[in-house]
């Protein structure tokens, strides 16, 4: 059940680039978004069958590979990976609609579109460490390529630039995956069979250093970010919406799952640590943002600091904290989906995403006014004002962590101003006031533009005022990864004890 997920984009992508009758560019955006939708409609039969009151992995599929090398194909999901997978089926979706049907060689970028979803999706089912690492892998080159070719005008420069962190990324996680392995005599890469408990401290820091750095680089955190802000602004909109929206989402998944689950004792030594960097990390991006004048940059930065937030939670490691995390991550994907997607749009029509340019934009005769309101929704979640889901899982997040470390998490809640200070400056700038001369004749926006936005809008308002419809999935995983790496850290605390 689950290796339909993977086969479907890599069939669709097949289907598209390789199949030797002429398909012209709307003709493959049209199979594509069929693709998408089964994908879509096949995880939400798995989200009914789903039993979220089960502990473990679900539809658990495992057959031999390689054995030379220890891989195996092992498959699973749980609540931890099941909402990610429905985020990515959402957005994939809204980015191939949101694709420009004139676009150049468009065979080649639907398919490279799709092969990142497949990639992406296998990492979220991966239940072996050297599958995981092989997806983890994959999604890095239909990416560059979608920078590369279709991107703005320093492509090439954010492209390789990507590319360059992204493989040393692999390159630090994949070390620190051999070494949990053969330093604790495991005969394969399966996670059902590794016991990294046994390890001593300091070689589980060594390792939890490599997942950091390497997960690191990937959500990103500072200083690992630059290559962020580069990538958003040359990309196209419907691959920032992918890049901000899912791909950042494989730190975040690989911190909670190899890094805290497999390294509890590393983990807890080095959470004070932790969260003191979600704090630099939340208020260095705020401020990056504040300084900026390019509107798709100042999202770019906002999404730093949001995965800040995350990191603060999964140093706390309560289960309340950890159940933000996740509302953070899918939250995240929905909000900066959308500001990505009207940024797009100014940018199409206007011209510009310069706020020293533009202005006047919400006026309703002549200017967005669909767009800028829907602006303004999404400036609100970003912001976490109460009924959108960015208010749910920032709430969470800091009741969560705050009996652990209530002065980094009031320090991170700083973060939540300055969110609301930089976005009501991108709102006053480009959406207030009269029309700017430079952008007065606007192009008519039209409905095709604007319901990807609506979509996303919608979805946030109902999460935000039904947020357990999300819960109720991974509540029950998040307390058993938590209950279990407590009784880690108890056992190893008394083992200390005896051995003193």
């Amino acid at each position: 059940m689950l290796s339909i997920l993977i086969l479907l984009p890599l069939l669709g992508a097949a289907l598209i680039g390789f199949y030797p009758s002429h398909i012209t560019g709307k003709l493959a955006r049209i199979i594509s978004l069929v693709f998408t939708a089964f994908i879509f409609i096949w995880t939400v039969f798995l989200t009914i069958q789903f039993n979220p009151n089960q502990v473990g992995q679900q539809f658990a599929e495992s057959l031999p590979w390689i054995d030379a090398i220890g891989l195996n194909y092992n498959l699973g999901i749980d609540g931890l990976s099941l909402p990610l997978l429905i985020l990515n089926a959402l957005l994939t979706g809204i980015s191939i609609y949101s694709s420009d049907e004139s676009l150049p060689r468009p065979r080649f970028y639907y398919s490279l579109v799709l092969l990142l979803s497949a990639g992406v999706i296998g990492a979220f089912l991966a239940q072996d460490l050297l599958l995981f690492f092989l997806f983890y892998e994959l999604e890095l080159i239909p990416l560059y390529l979608l920078i590369a070719i279709w991107g703005g005008a320093r492509k090439g420069y954010a492209a390789t630039k990507f590319l360059i962190y992204t493989a040393f990324s692999g390159i630090v996680i994949l070390a620190s995956f051999l070494g949990m392995v053969w330093l604790s005599g495991a005969d394969n890469f399966a996670l059902a069979g590794l016991n990294t408990n046994s390890l001593p401290l300091i070689t589980q820091l060594w390792l939890l250093a490599g997942i950091l750095i390497g997960f690191g680089i990937k959500i990103p955190l500072v200083p690992f970010h630059t290559w962020l802000p580069d990538a958003h602004v040359e990309a196209s909109t419907p691959i920032s919406v992918l890049l901000a929206g899912v791909l950042l989402k494989l730190g975040t998944y690989g911190l909670l799952r190899f890094g805290m689950n497999l390294l509890p004792q590393a983990w807890e030594y080095l959470a004070p640590s932790l969260a003191t960097w979600a704090v630099i990390s939340v208020l260095f991006g705020a401020s990056c943002a504040i300084a900026q004048t390019d509107m798709k940059k100042m999202v770019a930065y906002s999404s730093i600091g949001h995965m800040g937030y995350i990191l603060l939670a999964a140093a706390a490691s309560t289960p309340l904290s950890v159940l933000g995390a996740i509302m953070q991550m899918l939250s995240h994907g929905l909000i900066s989906a959308l500001m990505f997607l009207l940024v797009g749009v100014v940018y199409k029509k206007a011209g510009s995403r310069d706020l020293d340019v533009l202005k006047g934009l919400l006026n309703p005769e002549r200017g967005m006014p669909v767009i800028g309101t829907l602006m303004i929704l999404g400036v609100m979640a970003s912001a976490g004002i109460p009924g959108m889901v960015g208010f749910i899982a920032e709430f969470i997040i800091f009741r969560g962590s705050f009996e652990v470390f209530p002065v980094q998490t009031l320090l991170s809640m700083l973060g939540t101003g300055l969110t609301a200070v930089y976005f009501l400056i991108l709102v006053n700038r480009a959406f207030f006031g009269r029309l700017s001369a430079q952008v007065i004749n606007l192009p008519r926006v039209y409905w095709s533009d604007r319901i990807p936005g609506i979509i996303l809008a919608g979805i946030i308002l109902i999460f935000g005022i039904q947020p357990n419809w999300l819960i109720y999935l991974t509540q029950p995983t998040i307390t058993s990864i938590v209950n279990t790496q407590n009784l880690v850290n108890t056992v190893s605390l008394h083992q200390v004890k005896n051995n003193g």
